[in-house]
């Protein structure tokens, strides 16, 4: 252990001595990285919980080339699939000129201890962007072909389990107030699935609007959060058997609080 300290230091002396004219003349770097770590009052995926209204940690880093193409991942605090949720991406960015870019990749969805439910599944998506002065508008869709991990449980009429695909399009609007460090955010998507993405009905609406403050590398947020879905669904196949059983979707409104820092 001593030996990698003090061979670390030589490295970071003969590092520090290089002139400031090399340093002032060397090319800038191809690769750029970057990365956060917020803490959350409630992580919202598409407007339903996903840490039974908690407050959950979450960070990532992404390495991007010059050339457009990134790669990423990105992790939360959830409570179920073993408490852990990590997305892996990867992906390509293109400038199409006058404040128009085109994004599109490959997610993967990935819960290290799952147990002995299927919960991986690949998302590809492609997003259209566009910047006038200071608002940034963005729209795009996801699709999920049909996997193990998208099983059916909105249609009780199909075999349990059954594979579902699922489609998601959405829209965002942000607008920065000139002179100032806050800026106001929009959202709204619509998914289409028979599995979990598309609630209990096959097909929902979420929604959100906030704003965010930005000091140094740290930014503050607060917005409010809902979807269409009612927040306590019934299972259809035990209507009429007498059983009570229902589940609280954590789809219902509630204001969300974030505070990250950026690097």
């Amino acid at each position: 252990m001593r030996f990698s300290i003090l061979t670390a230091g030589v490295l970071l002396a003969a590092a520090t001595a290089t002139p400031a004219m090399a340093q002032d003349t060397a090319p800038p770097s191809p690769i750029t990285v970057s990365g956060s770590v917020t803490l959350v009052s409630d992580y919202r995926f598409r407007g339903f919980t996903q840490n039974g209204e908690n407050p959950a940690i979450q960070g990532g880093i992404t390495v991007t080339h010059e050339s457009g193409l990134y790669v990423g991942t990105w992790g939360s605090s959830i409570n179920f699939a073993g408490n852990t949720e990590v997305d892996l991406f990867a992906g390509y960015s293109h400038d199409l000129g006058g404040g128009l870019s085109i994004d599109g990749g490959l997610l993967y969805y990935l819960y290290p201890k799952k147990g002995r439910y299927a919960t991986d599944f690949f998302e590809p998506y492609v997003n259209l962007s566009g910047t006038y002065g200071p608002v940034t508008g963005k729209v795009g869709v996801n699709f999920a072909w049909k996997q193990d991990a998208l099983g059916n449980q909105s249609d009780f009429s199909r075999p349990a389990g059954a594979k579902s695909s699922s489609t998601y399009m959405h829209g965002e609007v942000d607008v920065a107030i000139p002179n100032t460090p806050i800026t106001l955010s929009g959202h709204a998507g619509h998914a289409w699935s028979d599995s979990f993405p598309g609630g209990y009905s096959g097909e929902v609406w979420d929604y959100s609007i906030g704003a965010s403050a930005t000091y140094k590398m740290l930014t503050f947020g607060v917005s409010y959060v809902n979807t269409d879905e009612p927040n306590v669904a019934y299972n259809d196949a035990y209507r009429g058997s007498g059983s009570n059983w229902k589940e609280d979707l954590g789809a219902d409104g509630a204001v969300v609080f974030s505070l990250g820092a950026s690097f």
